[in-house]
């Protein structure tokens, strides 16, 4: 194993195993002991009755009620929607363990020192668009502007607001300057966004005579900008382009700053603009986000996801604000999340109207809000009308909403949607199978297909593996590899040996190793259940590896004496006497060993 992998993997386990999961999640969930283990309500859906567990002792949690399972690294990942490396940098920084650079490859530390200059330069902009906005007298325009679109000092603060100076006040080289003088590398700039490269040679500022509304990432990093031009000038809007630190397709404006209202009301409003989620914040309306530029994505939807069980979208009722809906509905279908749509009243947006009417008049909104399949057929029937033509346009334009759905979500809506257009459910659901496209399978869920309809010896073979992997030789020895033929169980006696090559192999990495699906929500009942048993019971553990050698080697002698059997028909048809005597005094020895075998079984019993 390469070295430098197993000093990851050696600090991977010193955090996982310094870290106390129980006390980890109960920052963020209620947790009450129950027996070994400690249960709660799941942070990752809605739900009335407890049915998140957490097991102290195996360092894992489970969600019966939604499939969720995972370790601290998970739990992280999840919860607060960090990568793999950040979840570890943070668990690691509160472990007291540093983590040093050389369990990383070089290309791997110059990705992370180029990622973390992108960083820096996002930082020392934002901290002097937000400088000049507050001080500079080049920013009396910008602040009159936010003032009479009534956006108070504090909020301003809040959310880092800033100022890009036009070409009059420096603004070709206003940021792109000043980050050079304080040692930013011009590419890292260029890189970051804010500089673009002339033809002819050199830099200009990418965004001029703009209010700049800094965005985050999860981590509460700035990573790019979203500005509104002052004057004249187009586009009217614009972001920071992709960098290796955003991606608009999968992150939300203000989603880092409002996570938590979002969480605490379980609900999400969803507008299109900086300014209208800025209009709503400052009117009480906090559980709010924006994409950035784009329409919502299916990574929007399951970011999302982690934090509410509703979404509202903001929107008025053109043919815009149609077409976004119908785009979005697969999305929420698939990631099975609530959607509903408040339709603004005409020629508002949600900034005119909370400004002009209030929160009050968002909160009704909300609460009026449609169903977005409800939305979206009642307005393709506006549209297309319900002529024999119009039903036809409408199930034609219906079939990527219910090929979105699962089984039971097509059903129920081929029913619904059948019935209020007066066709029969086979002519609605025509043309509306669902095929998941090859790109999107995944091929390792498959390796573990079937492991729940495993026959009872055998699953008593994964049980035993899982729980007690110290035993894995032992019983490599007496014959593993020869009698399990089934293929979710040869799959998992080639993951357990590639994690034995790799190092540790205890209970809890095995956990953590498993790829999400039927065989880690095996392993996690198995492990809820067991409770401590698994580390404490060395003589039951003792008994059980011996009574799983004894079938093995029986399970090998019944293979033995098939192919000696069938060994004997091919010598026979062939006319080969010595060698049929031969196979025959084998087969007679193979059979004074089973009988021994078993009287040995009865006298056990």
């Amino acid at each position: 194993m390469n070295p430098s992998f197993r000093q990851q993997d050696e600090v991977k386990n010193r955090v996982r195993e310094s870290t106390d999961i129980v006390r980890l999640i109960g920052e963020n969930v209620e947790l009450k002991k129950a027996g070994v283990n400690y249960v709660g309500l799941c942070p990752f859906h809605a739900e009335k009755t407890p049915s998140f567990s957490v097991n102290p002792g195996r360092q894992f949690f489970h969600c019966f009620g939604c499939g969720e399972s995972g370790d601290v690294f998970t739990f992280m990942m999840k919860y607060h929607r960090l990568g793999f490396p950040e979840a570890l940098k943070e668990l690691a920084r509160r472990a007291g363990i540093d983590l040093p650079e050389r369990v990383l490859s070089p290309a791997e530390q110059e990705q992370i020192r180029r990622r973390d200059r992108l960083y820096a330069v996002n930082e020392a902009a934002a901290a002097l668009y937000q400088q000049t906005l507050q001080e500079s007298p080049i920013a009396q325009e910008a602040r009159l502007y936010l003032s009479e679109r009534g956006v108070p000092d504090e909020y301003m603060a809040a959310y880092r607001l800033g100022y890009a100076p036009g070409p009059d006040h420096g603004g070709w080289n206003f940021i792109t300057g000043l980050l050079q003088k304080k040692g930013l590398a011009v590419a890292d700039i260029e890189r970051a966004g804010l500089a673009v490269q002339k033809e002819q040679g050199g830099y200009y500022d990418r965004f001029r005579d703009r209010v700049l509304f800094p965005i985050y990432d999860m981590s509460g990093r700035v990573v790019a900008f979203g500005g509104r031009i002052l004057g004249e000038g187009k586009p009217k809007y614009m972001n920071s382009p992709e960098s290796p630190i955003f991606d608009k397709g999968r992150l939300l404006f203000g989603l880092y700053q409002h996570r938590e209202a979002i969480r605490k009301q379980r609900r999400a409003l969803v507008v299109e603009g900086n300014f209208d989620l800025l209009s709503l914040a400052i009117h009480g309306v906090e559980n709010v986000v924006a994409p950035l530029g784009t329409s919502l994505t299916r990574p929007h939807v399951r970011s999302l996801r982690g934090y509410c069980d509703q979404v509202i979208l903001l929107f008025d009722g053109d043919a815009a604000g149609l077409k976004a809906a119908m785009r979005s509905v697969p999305f929420f279908l698939s990631e099975r999340v609530e959607a509903r749509v408040a339709l603004l009243p005409d020629g508002h947006d949600p900034d005119s109207i909370v400004r002009e009417q209030g929160g009050a008049a968002v909160r009704t909104l909300v609460e009026e809000a449609d169903p977005l399949p409800e939305f979206v057929f009642d307005a393709l029937a506006r549209s297309h009308g319900l002529t024999l033509d119009g039903k036809n346009r409408i199930i034609a334009e219906l079939q990527p909403l219910l090929a979105a759905g699962d089984a039971d979500q097509r059903a129920l809506m081929i029913a619904h949607f059948s019935e209020k257009l007066g066709v029969s459910p086979a002519r609605m659901s025509r043309g509306a199978v669902r095929v998941q496209p090859a790109a999107v399978r995944e091929p390792v869920a498959h390796q573990w297909a079937g492991l729940t309809q495993l026959p009872r010896r055998y699953r008593q073979l994964v049980d035993f593996l899982l729980l007690y992997p110290e035993f894995f030789n032992e019983l490599m020895d007496a014959g593993l590899e020869t009698v399990v033929k089934e293929q979710v169980l040869v799959n998992l006696i080639q993951f357990l040996k590639e994690l034995r090559r790799q190092g540790d192999c205890s209970p809890e990495n095995i956990f953590s190793a498993l790829p999400e699906g039927e065989v880690r929500k095996y392993a996690a009942r198995l492990f809820l259940e067991a409770g401590t048993r698994a580390a404490d019971d060395e003589t039951g553990s003792r008994a059980m590896c011996s009574e799983l050698i004894s079938w093995l080697n029986e399970e090998k002698r019944l293979l033995e004496e098939a192919d000696l059997l069938q060994q004997i028909r091919v010598a026979q048809e062939s006319g080969d006497q010595e060698k049929m005597m031969e196979l025959l005094r084998r087969k007679q020895e193979c059979g004074r060993k089973r009988t021994g075998f078993c009287d040995n079984l009865l006298k056990n019993e």
